[in-house]
């Protein structure tokens, strides 16, 4: 018997055969204008996901601007150096390193210089809380006493009426060239009776340390950073956040807490990345390790990168003075210190690995397939917990705060290109990262030190760049 066989056309199978090689051509062609292009934004041709500026809405001859604002701040002599990312839809559009790593050794700013990362910690320390409140381990009106018992019945100090601010004058420890009030709005030329102690109203919980309305240690609250009795920065070099971190419970508190927003610079984090540990039953370094930086791939974060294989790619860190950028020294102990991991202020890591973070984060708690937080525990912490208590506290109308972040409320009021919903946060080195989800945009600018207002230029010149 015989079966019927359809017969394609040798005609029809040179034509697919010609078809496949045209679009192999054309996958080829096109992988190569990317790459072209990306060079030309100023994007590595390393593995980062990279797109032309057009395909993402950009406009290649307006970017050129960013480059030039650095520029004219470099030769202002604020900063040294900047490295600079933008990237929209989860593509890098322009990444680029403009001026001086090093300005004595005359090196130039690298793309993968690693950057004290200072409170720019405090957003990574504030994910690692929400993985643990996902997971029933922590409450966020859990009070912090449940963790850390030392913390139970927390007093409030304030001055007695009619009682001035004693200041305390020396000598600048980082110019060494004149005095300042190093201890502005400080305490420590008061003795104990000028002041009244109050019971807290009620014990200060995860939530006001994660939004900054507990009151400990306080900075920008008329009250002392580093009080008389206190930890101090330097205790933490040879420490841990185990022995350290119940010390900060005998300082009484700046205000009442969940009334006011002031800057807990130091103490707050530093307190919840010690709830970590316990709730987590690991050392802060191993769950950060295990449950974020390896995931994302965040590989150059860490912290005391002066004693690892990262040493010679730190950017030196300076400050701006009446006679220049001078080199700010001593360095401070959360890169020195390889035994204390700061919640507040201890990482440092390269542009692209915080990138991966925020992208992470602008993914809805996912990034290359591996799911850190849920979209919802995102959305938590990007809305504004605060009302207008931030606004007052920053004198910064139109912003809010969330559970590590500011957030742009209204961009009109606050005079800023940045999208209503943007949230964002910075380090003391100058270090800012903006993320937003109404354009799906992050503003990644990384300098180490300095002054100006390099960081709202680049914003503005990035922004102006986006034609839709």
């Amino acid at each position: 018997m015989k079966t019927n066989q359809t017969q394609i056309p040798l005609a029809t199978l040179r034509a697919v055969l010609f078809l496949l090689l045209a679009l192999s051509a054309m996958a080829i062609a096109l992988k190569a204008k990317l790459r072209d292009s990306a060079k030309s934004s100023g994007v590595s041709s390393t593995a980062l996901p990279v797109a032309r500026p057009e395909d993402e809405g950009f406009s290649t001859e307006r970017l050129q601007r960013v480059h030039e604002i650095m520029q004219r701040h470099i030769d202002a002599k604020e900063i040294s150096g900047v490295v600079t990312m933008i990237s929209r839809h989860g593509h890098v559009i322009y990444f680029e390193a403009q001026g001086m790593q090093d300005i004595e050794s005359k090196k130039p700013m690298q793309k993968d210089a690693v950057f004290e990362l200072a409170s720019a910690t405090k957003p990574i320390t504030a994910t690692l809380v929400m993985m643990l409140v996902e997971e029933g381990k922590i409450r966020l009106d859990d009070p912090v006493y449940k963790f850390i018992p030392e913390f139970k019945n927390e007093k409030v100090r304030t001055l007695k009426a009619g009682v001035a601010i004693r200041h305390v004058v020396g000598p600048d420890p980082i110019s060494k060239n004149n005095v300042r009030d190093y201890t502005s709005g400080d305490y420590d030329g008061n003795p104990p009776e000028d002041f009244n102690e109050f019971p807290a109203v009620h014990e200060i919980t995860v939530h006001d340390l994660l939004t900054h309305t507990s009151g400990l240690m306080s900075a920008w609250a008329g009250a002392p950073v580093n009080p008389k009795g206190s930890p101090q920065q330097e205790d933490l070099t040879n420490t841990t956040l185990a022995v350290l971190v119940p010390k900060f419970a005998s300082v009484p508190l700046d205000f009442q807490p969940g009334t006011r927003w002031a800057y807990s610079n130091w103490a707050g984090f530093d307190v919840l990345a010690r709830i970590v540990e316990i709730a987590s039953s690991q050392t802060y370094g191993e769950f950060l390790k295990q449950r974020l930086l390896e995931p994302l791939g965040m590989k150059d974060t860490w912290i005391g990168p002066l004693h690892d294989a990262r040493a010679p790619r730190v950017a030196t860190r300076y400050q701006m003075t009446p006679k220049g950028l001078v080199k700010y020294l001593p360095e401070k102990p959360f890169i020195r210190t390889t035994t204390y991991f700061s919640g507040g202020a201890g990482l440092s890591g390269t542009p692209e690995d915080y990138w991966k973070f925020g992208q992470m984060l602008l993914n809805g708690g996912e990034f290359n397939g591996k799911r850190i937080l849920s979209p919802a525990s995102i959305q938590l912490m990007t809305s504004n917990h605060v009302g207008d208590l931030f606004a007052k506290g920053q004198n910064s109308p139109g912003m809010g705060f969330g559970l590590g972040f500011s957030i742009v409320v209204d961009h009109a009021q606050n005079d800023t290109y940045l999208p209503d919903g943007t949230y964002v946060w910075a380090g003391a080195t100058g270090v800012k990262t903006s993320m937003s989800p109404k354009e799906n945009l992050i503003l990644n600018f990384m300098v180490a030190g300095g002054g100006g207002k390099a960081s709202e230029d680049f914003e503005t010149a990035a922004i102006q760049a986006m034609m839709h």
